[in-house]
């Protein structure tokens, strides 16, 4: 069974560093005032490479409306050609198409899929940054939660005191 995290456990992990400070008002602060938020697709653009802009672009591309009515054109344009005007090129059943078909389809998955599990990845991050962010908030709710609570336990305390106050007065 898992040990339940303190919240300076949680602190800690979420700000990624191996603090000292046990006091955990102090840790909460701390929190406060760092950001633990980072925005993914800024790092992952730095961190890009030249194949990975390459395969996005190809899977932008690739994956438009415009890439499948301009490959259906350029196929119709292929059998009428090579029917009525080259008829020795590429002859019904078309093998050369076929065999350029394939080869694209070869090439294109393997670099749709390139850029798919990256923007997984990037997915993941995405995920991990919003928890972080969702814990960080619910530490700091907490946190004020608390300190409301004291504020009105010290307002009954003060406010029987009045009564109290008042009672022997008259």
């Amino acid at each position: 069974m898992e040990k339940k995290k303190t919240k300076s456990d949680i602190v800690k992990m979420l700000l990624n560093k191996n603090l000292e400070i046990e006091d955990e008002a102090q840790l909460l602060d701390l929190l406060v005032d760092q950001p633990i938020a980072i925005d993914v697709d800024k790092e992952d653009e730095k961190n890009k490479k030249i194949g990975d802009k390459v395969a996005d672009k190809l899977t932008e591309v690739a994956g438009s409306w415009t890439f499948i009515l301009g490959f259906t054109l350029f196929l119709i344009l292929w059998i009428i050609f090579n029917l009525f005007v080259l008829k020795d090129l590429d002859p019904y059943p078309f093998i050369l198409l076929n065999l350029v078909l394939s080869c694209i389809a070869a090439l294109q998955a393997p670099i749709i899929m390139m850029s798919q599990n990256r923007e997984a990845k990037r997915e993941v991050l995405r995920n991990q940054n919003d928890y972080k962010t969702d814990l960080k908030s619910e530490l700091i709710l907490e946190e004020l939660h608390d300190k409301m609570e004291n504020i009105l336990k010290n307002q009954q305390k003060i406010m029987n005191a009045l009564e109290l106050e008042d009672k022997k007065n008259k």
